[in-house]
């Protein structure tokens, strides 16, 4: 489809709002877009996020019931993978391993505060 050219968003449920836009902006250096809370007051909201490079925006909700938080995997790409992996934990980011080094690229990865998993990625193509 000709009429199709980039992802514009993503929805990630969450379980605190609040800690996960504090972990998105302060320890990965999002943006954050916008914060709304007119659904139902008090109880449901969503913080849209932007990566520091730009890119698709990335919505923290707990707007919808059929979304749980955890359940997602996202890759973040990087020119130095070890320059990211040391700024990571200087921010004392917790990492799931060690730089690996594949076929494809060099990659690590960590959890969001509500499990949802991240690989940070220098690809070799």
């Amino acid at each position: 489809m000709e009429t199709i050219d980039k992802l514009n968003m993503l929805q990630m449920a969450v379980t605190d709002v609040d800690k996960a836009k504090e972990f998105y902006t302060d320890k990965l250096g999002f943006k954050a877009t916008s914060d709304s809370k007119d659904f139902r007051p008090g109880k449901d909201r969503w913080v849209s996020i932007v990566p520091p490079g730009g890119g698709a925006t990335i919505t923290l909700t707990n707007v919808f019931e059929n979304m749980k938080p955890g359940t997602m995997k996202l890759y973040l790409s990087t020119p130095d993978v070890e320059a990211a992996y040391k700024e990571l934990k200087a921010k004392e980011v917790k990492t799931n391993n060690k730089i690996n080094d594949d076929s494809w690229g060099k990659w690590f990865d960590l959890n969001d505060p509500d499990g949802n998993r991240w690989l940070i990625v220098q690809s070799k193509y």
